[in-house]
């Protein structure tokens, strides 16, 4: 999932956190939003992708940690990198096996931890930081740039076929900017292999599903997510909308994250300010009087500032699942972030949301956590990935 110009932006911005109180609630600043938490679920500590295109792999490292830590009680810290690097190293032979017509580039999807745990195993972040190029915080803006031109360099195939040395070569780049992979490493005393330390995690790969919703294909029958970041062409289980929503409130009720893939591309989303919202949008028919006539009288620019001028809870729009497809189709959804749903909230009028963490450090005003509405998730969501054992049966029962 690509952050697109969103993660420059968020990153270049500094806001101080605001301290919880005992009872759960968020004193409201300037926002005008009053957030109280519901339920929440056990997770491990807030991470920070700073200037790399993973988001996919921190919110899936971040939901696996959160799995290990509700099943064991144990808190670990997951390589990130050591997925990255992986992936890496499987794109590009994708890319050319594919004759260079897929995508090869920074984004991933919701699946790719798993695929690289289940193939490769994995490391702790103690093991493998993948910060061997000068930089205190993961920087890929240059390492993406050299991976491209080598592997574009590749595919063209300059020597009418592959030489035997241009895997080497490749892999000579990613050790020169994340290291060497250990072949082996210590956790509490215990020596492992990336193989080994997973298995010690004791997670079950296959109890885990991914689920999305839009009506371009059956329901109830999986079908691989068309975008770009889904390189590994993976499967979504198809479930009506208020199902999609199910599968979330039944996962968190009973102790459960969910890894979330979402659009955070619209005005509503405001990440620095806590919340994200889809709110709806007036026109001169929903006007009179004094704020008619000055809305007639100003910039588009400042009619759309006006519009998302928000100073706590308002109207939303109604999501249908028509409405859905049709964001997706016109490519106002695209997939943007991976983020973990870990608990429920309600604001002061009662509205209901989604306690989202984050990979974009604590520097903000809930330390690296947000609120999304309700609307925003049902027109928002690009995909899911959940425990099937917070699946609601009856869902279950249906998938074909």
């Amino acid at each position: 999932m690509k952050l697109k110009k969103i993660l420059a932006f968020c990153l270049a911005t500094v806001a101080l956190p605001v301290m919880a109180a005992d009872d759960g609630v968020v004193d409201p600043d300037s926002t005008g939003f009053k957030f109280t938490d519901v339920k929440l679920v056990k997770c491990t500590s807030v991470k920070d992708q700073n200037k790399s295109g993973t988001c996919w792999c921190f919110s899936g490292n971040s939901f696996f940690e959160n799995e290990i830590l509700r099943a064991t009680g144990k808190e670990v810290d997951l390589s990130e990198m050591y997925v990255v690097r992986k992936c890496y190293e499987d794109k590009a032979r994708k890319f050319l096996r594919m004759y260079g017509s897929t995508v090869f580039a920074e984004g991933g999807s919701l699946l790719d931890v798993e695929y690289v745990m289940s193939r490769y195993g994995a490391m702790p972040e103690e093991a493998y930081a993948g910060l061997n190029y000068g930089e205190e915080k993961h920087n890929h803006k240059e390492l993406a740039k050299v991976l491209r031109a080598y592997i574009d360099a590749i595919v063209s195939v300059p020597n009418k076929k592959l030489s035997t040395a241009w895997y080497e070569g490749y892999v000579g780049i990613l050790d020169a900017y994340f290291g060497k992979l250990p072949e082996t490493f210590k956790v509490d005393g215990k020596t492992y292999n990336a193989q080994s330390y997973a298995q010690s995690l004791k997670l079950n790969l296959d109890d885990y599903m991914a689920f999305t919703s839009f009506t371009h294909h059956p329901f109830y029958k999986p079908f691989a997510l068309e975008v770009a970041d889904n390189w590994l062409w993976g499967t979504y289980e198809n479930v009506k909308l208020d199902e999609l929503q199910a599968i979330v409130d039944n996962a968190l009720d009973n102790g459960y994250s969910v890894a979330w893939a979402a659009d955070v591309s619209e005005k509503g989303f405001k990440w620095r300010k806590g919340y994200a919202i889809m709110p709806k949008v007036k026109g001169e028919k929903d006007l009179d009087g004094t704020e008619l006539s000055r809305w007639v009288k100003v910039s588009d620019s400042e009619r759309e500032r006006m519009q998302y001028d928000i100073k706590g809870p308002v109207e939303e729009i109604e999501v249908t699942q028509e409405l859905r497809q049709q964001m997706f189709d016109n490519q106002e959804t695209t997939d943007d972030h991976g983020m973990v749903i870990v608990g429920k909230a309600v604001d002061q009028k009662g509205n209901k949301y989604y306690k989202v963490k984050n990979s974009w450090d604590t520097n903000q005003i809930y330390g690296g956590y947000f609120y999304v509405s309700m609307p925003y998730f049902l027109a928002k969501t690009v995909g899911i990935y959940v425990n099937r054992a917070a699946v609601p049966a009856a869902i279950i029962s249906k998938l074909k």
